[in-house]
């Protein structure tokens, strides 16, 4: 039987002690894309926050995964969860991969992953996502994937010298399982 956390092209793992480098690497590739610019952070301290996400709790209502290449076993990414309102039944997702390893279908099932446990097993009923209204690479995953564009936040984040709007979108449970197969009852 193949994991629950295994598509065709990925494979979801958690974030192991020595993933620090990793982790330093895809920061440095969003930064160059525009996301926030924070202090540089030293090679300890990655590795610190890497040992800080190894041991989290694999329950937790938030969580971040590694995404690996199945053909090579490569690490090309990382997605998780940041924010997750259980009362309400939805949460927030983020993706980044590796700027060598995009465009190869990786993010578009690392998410599917995610969100079938988020609705399936977790029993939330709406996904969202933040995305940087000038991404475009970005904006065009989250209309393939079928989330919709719900607003934008005007001039909502200061980065790189300048004020950024953020699209926000979001997908419900039945509008994924309808695209995606799953249960018919909600």
């Amino acid at each position: 039987m193949t994991s629950y956390w295994t598509g065709e092209r990925v494979r979801l793992r958690a974030v192991e002690p020595g993933d620090g480098p990793l982790l330093a690497r895809l920061s440095e590739q969003e930064e160059r894309l525009g996301d926030a610019l924070d202090p540089p952070r030293s090679a300890e301290g990655w590795a610190a926050l890497a040992r800080e996400k190894a041991a989290a709790d694999p329950t937790a209502d938030t969580y971040q995964l590694v995404v690996e290449s199945r053909a090579d076993g490569a690490a090309v990414g990382s997605v998780g969860v940041h924010r997750a309102d259980n009362r309400s039944g939805l949460f927030e997702y983020g993706i980044t991969v590796g700027a060598e390893h995009r465009r190869r279908g990786y993010a578009a099932e690392a998410v599917r992953l995610v969100l079938r446990h988020q609705f399936e097993e977790r029993r939330h009923h709406k996904a969202t996502a933040r995305v940087f209204a000038h991404n475009e690479p970005s904006l065009a995953l989250q209309r393939r994937l079928g989330f919709v564009e719900e607003g934008r936040l005007g001039r909502h984040f200061f980065v790189a010298g300048e004020h950024r709007d953020v699209a926000l979108f979001a997908m419900f449970a039945e509008e994924f399982f309808a695209r995606y197969g799953g249960p018919t009852r909600l």
